[in-house]
């Protein structure tokens, strides 16, 4: 099993609000969820009234599968109307029995 983990940063300029901000959060959050089925959560600068930082995972038994999709979740932050993605950060990381050898007194 891989699970595949990406963080967003994005730029929101017309935020006045955090109330605008929230929209446009939840926006972006929605929108990336239903399309990728991915976990998806502002993670980061909650308090702050234009920049959003998300964390979104992935998990498949395929590394590519994570990479992919990844990819694919990023494209599409890019394209997100009311914020600018600034930044990202992909991570896929092994997990499960697979890691180790087999036991041969098994």
């Amino acid at each position: 099993m891989h699970v595949g983990v990406m963080r967003l940063t994005f730029h929101i300029p017309h935020a006045r609000s955090l109330k605008e901000k929230r929209s446009v959060v939840r926006k972006i959050r929605e929108r990336l969820r239903a399309r990728f089925e991915v976990s998806i959560a502002e993670v980061d600068a909650q308090d702050l009234l234009q920049k959003a930082v998300f964390g979104v995972c992935v998990v498949s038994a395929d590394h590519t599968v994570c990479d992919k999709v990844l990819a694919d979740v990023a494209r599409a932050a890019e394209l997100a109307e009311d914020a600018q993605l600034t930044a990202r950060s992909t991570e896929i990381v092994p997990y499960g029995d697979e890691l180790y050898e087999p036991d041969d007194d098994m």
